[in-house]
């Protein structure tokens, strides 16, 4: 089974349906990150349709500012979620600094109940690689998946050594940098996605859809100089070990992945 450990299904429109249908035949584990509480309840409607979507609750940090004085509305959802994400920093698409103070306070909060309700969180970073890893080290996370990492090799190293899981995505088909990274993140905490619709778009102009993970682990698999189905079996392998002290969370895998 495929593993997309990072993508934002809510974000399709007219082409959902066709969406996941492609998820279901090609049988693509998917992570349904949110960036607010609208797109978490799409997430939450898109994942009845199909088991094999997970929705994960999270306020991105383009959106902080939005929820900084509302941090209270946010704990039921957090609650119901198993996974938190996307959330994060991001120093580098932020013009306005004076936003910085409401993505740490926002930030902090998810993860004081990551730490609080032992949940996985899955990661922005972009820009504030080095202010993550101390926030990380601060509130003693272990268990994340750092979603789309283009930073600096030594604050990905420091990453490394705590333990954390990387998802290696489309930007894998035309970066050096990130071309680099899939190759020197260790077996055990190798992970996949596509960001999808968005990421691709940004990259090529046009929306990702769900089958584009085989492009993204075809370029993994020649970077690494192994097969698709060697990198297939470690994403699976890695995921099952990221999870395997969440009972529910591990409960549904293993019920999708033997459909």
């Amino acid at each position: 089974m495929l593993i997309d450990a990072h993508a934002h299904l809510d974000r399709y429109e007219d082409e959902l349906d066709s969406v996941l249908e492609e998820i279901n035949q090609n049988k693509i584990f998917t992570l349904s990150n949110s960036m607010d509480l609208p797109s978490y309840r799409q997430n939450l409607e898109i994942a009845e349709r199909y088991q094999l979507i997970l929705p994960c609750f999270g306020i991105h940090p383009w959106n902080a500012p939005e929820y900084i004085d509302h941090l209270e509305d946010l704990r039921d959802a957090v609650e119901q979620s198993p996974l938190l994400g996307e959330i994060g920093l991001d120093y580098h698409s932020t013009e306005d600094t004076d936003q910085f103070p409401a993505q740490h306070k926002v930030f902090e909060f998810f993860l004081s109940a990551a730490k609080e309700q032992k949940k996985i969180v899955n990661l922005h970073t972009r820009g504030a690689e080095k202010e993550v890893l101390q926030l990380l080290k601060n509130y003693d996370i272990h268990r994340a998946i750092v979603h789309w990492y283009s930073g600096p090799l030594d604050i990905f190293q420091e990453l490394l050594v705590k333990g954390l899981y990387f998802t290696i995505g489309a930007e894998v088909l035309y970066s050096d940098h990130i071309k680099t990274i899939a190759q020197k993140l260790p077996e055990e905490q190798l992970l996949t996605e596509t960001d999808n619709p968005g990421g691709q778009k940004w990259l090529t102009g046009e929306p990702g859809m769900p089958l584009l993970i085989k492009d993204v682990v075809q370029a993994i698999a020649k970077l690494r100089k192994t097969t698709v189905q060697v990198i297939i079996q470690t994403v699976q392998a890695n995921f099952l070990r990221l999870i395997q002290d969440d009972s529910l969370l591990k409960e549904t895998y293993l019920k999708v992945s033997s459909l």
